[in-house]
């Protein structure tokens, strides 16, 4: 069997790094677990997490089991495992050895009890690894399995070899750009997804937010039936100055029709401007009203309501935040 390759991160910011390293081990946490071997599938495994650590986050607990079995299962005798130190900018590598145990309070690594033995062979500094392998690294998970081409750049860094994948120029940006672009994707379908799990009356006062970081003035109409208008917008908040906007919301209504766009056309009255906004996104029909609309319309969908979000977060008032916590992320300009 080809042995494999994993990251096992050494706590965080790499705080376990040199405990790793003296105890010839790696290791893990959620010790409440108690020996992992005493679970004979992974629906007891799964079941033992959620009754110790809870299950309010169904991705995130599905994720952090898979990585708890990969520890127990996956890593086999010979398996390549690394660990890195943020601050010396280092990677130590070492062979697995086969043997996992779960240890006692007095004998955990930096406190965690789920650990591996590890015969260590070597350090490589980042520096001497392609940009390729370098941001197939950057992954912040607890455990991932290595790319081939991640193993021997490694293999070749440590017996002091030049790199076996050469980039030709402009590729390692092109790799950038490429992983940048994954990160931006990904964040803005997990934004998605914090706007879509709102209740239908936070939505509302989240498009009310929104619309304040853009500059106007909001109301948002009481519950109740009839109302037409969920949300009005202007400058002065009155709807005595122009631009004066009305804005129908609808949240997990399934897809607008073009009907319900004629019933939103009928309360816009001269000098209005119309907003729609659907997280179930707008039939081919009802764009085609909208277009045809006699006053101003604006379809909004769940990604135009996510884009929205990231262009002007930073004016977002502490209600708007509070409905939607987002935080910053840094990335190389070049």
């Amino acid at each position: 069997m080809t042995a494999s390759g994993w990251m096992v991160r050494s706590g965080e910011g790499g705080r376990l790094f040199d405990d790793f390293e003296s105890r010839s081990s790696v290791a893990i946490g959620w010790n409440e677990i108690g020996d992992l071997r005493k679970y004979s599938n992974d629906n007891e495994l799964r079941q033992a997490y959620v009754e110790y650590y809870g299950n309010a986050k169904l991705g995130r607990t599905a994720n952090t089991v898979a990585m708890i079995r990969k520890f127990r299962d996956e890593i086999h005798e010979g398996d390549l495992l690394v660990t890195y130190s943020p601050e010396l900018r280092e990677y130590l590598i070492g062979k697995d050895k086969g043997e996992y145990s779960f240890l006692p309070p007095d004998n955990q690594v930096g406190g965690y009890a789920n650990a591996r033995r590890v015969e260590w062979i070597g350090k490589v500094s980042r520096d001497e690894l392609s940009q390729a392998s370098r941001n197939s690294l950057g992954s912040t998970l607890t455990i991932f399995r290595l790319s081939e081409g991640v193993l021997k750049g490694m293999q070749a860094a440590l017996e002091g070899k030049p790199h076996t994948v050469v980039q030709a120029p402009g590729e390692a940006e092109a790799d950038l750009i490429e992983l940048s672009e994954d990160v931006r994707s990904r964040s803005h379908e997990l934004i998605k997804d914090k706007i879509q799990s709102l209740s239908p009356d936070d939505m509302e006062n989240f498009v009310a937010a929104v619309l304040r970081a853009m500059g106007y003035r909001t109301q948002v109409s009481p519950r109740g039936p009839g109302r037409g208008v969920d949300v009005m917008a202007s400058p002065d908040g009155l709807g005595l100055t122009q631009p004066r906007i009305k804005v129908e919301v609808k949240h997990r209504n399934g897809s607008q029709g073009a009907q319900q766009i004629r019933n939103f056309i009928g309360v816009l009255r001269h000098g209005d401007n119309g907003i729609f906004v659907s997280t179930g996104g707008f039939t081919k029909e009802a764009r085609y009203e909208a277009e045809r609309a006699p006053h101003p319309l604006t379809l909004v969908d769940i990604d135009d309501l996510a884009d929205l979000t990231v262009d002007h977060y930073d004016t977002f008032d502490i209600e708007g935040r509070t409905l939607l916590p987002l935080m910053r992320v840094y990335w190389p300009a070049g």
